[in-house]
């Protein structure tokens, strides 16, 4: 195959994972089992849900977002009881936010909602299917760069 041919076919190829990946995505974030907080508060709580406590800083480091704004996001989560603020044990300047067991029970609940929507999807394969998605997860999460 000439390398004009192979290029567009890979053109291709990204194209329909692009497409196909934000078609899941959009279908994953529709069973969120309670929409009462955003999507960008959801993220933050379940990086204090995965990672533990943090100081703002750091969690608006992770999540990729300016300290201002996530001031506002954990005030929010913080008023809805999803999350605890106390202050930093070696920084008086700082303080340190931990998800609380409400947040945890709520994230709980978001994962459970999402993965049993996937869980039927799956149930609707084959298992040379299932087989090839299993390593298609893998190949993806490399290309996403997740080590954790």
């Amino acid at each position: 195959m000439s390398s004009e041919g192979s290029g567009s076919t890979e053109r291709a190829l990204t194209s329909r994972l692009r497409l196909a990946v934000v078609r899941l995505n959009r279908r994953l974030r529709a069973q969120r089992s309670n929409a009462s907080i955003t999507l960008t508060q959801l993220s933050a709580l379940s990086c204090l849900y995965k990672r533990g406590p943090l100081s703002p800083g750091e969690l608006a480091a992770k999540e990729g977002v300016q300290p201002p704004s996530m001031t506002r996001v954990i005030a929010a989560l913080e008023e809805l009881g999803y999350l605890t603020r106390s202050p930093h044990p070696h920084d008086g300047r700082q303080a340190i936010v931990a998800i609380t067991e409400a947040g945890r029970a709520y994230v709980d609940a978001d994962i459970s909602a999402r993965e049993a929507w996937l869980d039927r999807r799956l149930a609707e394969l084959d298992d040379s299917e299932r087989e090839i998605l299993a390593r298609a997860v893998e190949i993806i999460d490399r290309m996403a760069g997740n080590a954790d």
